[in-house]
């Protein structure tokens, strides 16, 4: 009975913990943006291909799928454990990389480590959340977006104080990261229900066939508001640089806001969606993200500011909702079913860095982000159809 009742009770020691875990994990994987005018001047390189670092970042999480069988078989609290040590490590040595290629195999390693981060900590946060997943979601999601608002903090001050070739004096803070972490994670059990047999995920393929409507409307869904949400995030601090002829400081600050409205949003929105449903959650901030956007491109002073807070709020605000979407649907392979949105999410985010970074070269950033609020109009359809039929509709009680 114990332990029937604790797994219906939300545990927000626990769940905090994790979120913590995330935080610590995408403070340093959040440098790449904040760092990037810095690295386009250095190495003398167009916007195009400098997006290219954020397609060899994600080539990783094609692996996801196998992650997730392998997490299925093994006790992933290790994984959250160990990976923020080696994101700081290769994260805090982009300052001295004497080359583009050695960017890109520096990337492509916090690439795999941040995939193997991100693919069993939802499934674990699920576990703690008990019948609150949403709420759950949101805790692990401000985790992150508030690594996002610290991050270019902490890496412009890095390279203020210490220059661009000094910031591998941060990989200490890691380390002690990842020591406290497994202090802290090595007595959660919960790896324990997680882990499976081989002989139980043979059948991963069927259960993969059974949900593709399900995730074929995710894939709509995410695909027309990547181009915002990521040509936002890569290339705001440039934007305001290099565009506006703003100082390092006002751009990455500038960031740091966004991210923190971001990470207000995803601790709201988990909860709410627990109350109204995840569509009717959906469906508001797909309305309200192309306006709030449209409105930041057309203005000015702080006027803008305020229009860039409020467009935070909402780009960031579908991340737990989405996650909690996936965990309400794969009862079976929990873990399996949340790599195949990771990886649908991180790739459609890395392709459309790409496109940001073609259009920002050919017609300028800021015409570029008011054809990303067009486009994203278009995931309202695929918000709408969530209920069209039992295959891929959520019912939230």
């Amino acid at each position: 009975m114990k332990e029937k009742s604790s797994s219906t009770k939300f545990q927000s020691g626990n769940v905090i913990l994790v979120a913590a875990s995330h935080m610590l994990h995408d403070i340093y994987s959040s440098f790449l943006a904040p760092l990037r005018p810095l690295l386009i001047e250095k190495f003398g390189i167009s916007l195009a291909l400098a997006s290219i670092w954020d397609l060899i970042m994600r080539i990783p999480w094609f692996l996801n799928p196998l992650i997730g069988i392998i997490a299925e078989r093994t006790a992933p609290r290790y994984f959250i454990i160990l990976t923020p040590a080696i994101t700081a490590i290769v994260m805090s040595l982009l300052g001295l990389a004497p080359s583009f290629t050695i960017i890109c195999i520096l990337l492509f390693t916090m690439g795999i480590s941040s995939a193997i981060f991100h693919v069993p900590a939802p499934t674990m946060i699920k576990r703690l959340s008990g019948k609150s997943t949403g709420r759950g979601m949101s805790y692990y999601m401000f985790g992150g977006e508030l690594a996002r608002t610290a991050g270019p903090l902490i890496i412009t001050a890095s390279v203020s104080y210490w220059g661009l070739e000094g910031i591998w004096r941060l990989i200490p803070f890691g380390l002690i990261a990842s020591f406290i972490l497994f202090l802290k994670l090595r007595n959660i059990k919960i790896s324990d229900e997680i882990k499976r047999k081989p002989s139980e995920t043979k059948d991963l393929l069927p259960v993969l066939k059974k949900y593709l409507p399900f995730f074929s409307v995710l894939i709509g869904i995410t695909l027309f508001r990547a181009i915002m949400k990521s040509s936002l995030t890569a290339f705001l601090p440039t934007f305001y640089y290099s565009e506006r002829g703003e100082s390092l400081w006002f751009a990455n600050s500038a960031l740091a806001a966004f991210q923190l409205a971001g990470a207000i949003g995803t601790i709201l929105a988990g909860g709410i969606s627990d109350r109204i449903g995840r569509r009717s959650t959906l469906l508001i901030i797909s309305i309200m993200s192309p306006i709030m956007m449209f409105m930041f491109i057309n203005s000015e002073g702080w006027v803008s500011f305020v229009f860039l807070i409020l467009l935070g709020f909402f780009v960031f605000a579908p991340g737990p909702v989405l996650i909690a979407l996936v965990q309400d649907r794969s009862k079976e392979f929990p873990v399996f079913m949340n790599s195949i949105y990771m990886t649908l999410s991180f790739v459609t985010s890395a392709f459309a860095v790409f496109f940001a970074g073609l259009m920002g070269d050919w017609i300028g950033l800021e015409k570029t982000y008011l054809i990303a609020s067009i486009l994203s109009l278009g995931a309202i359809p695929f918000v709408l159809f969530l209920n069209k039929s039992k295959k891929t509709a959520t019912q939230i009680k």
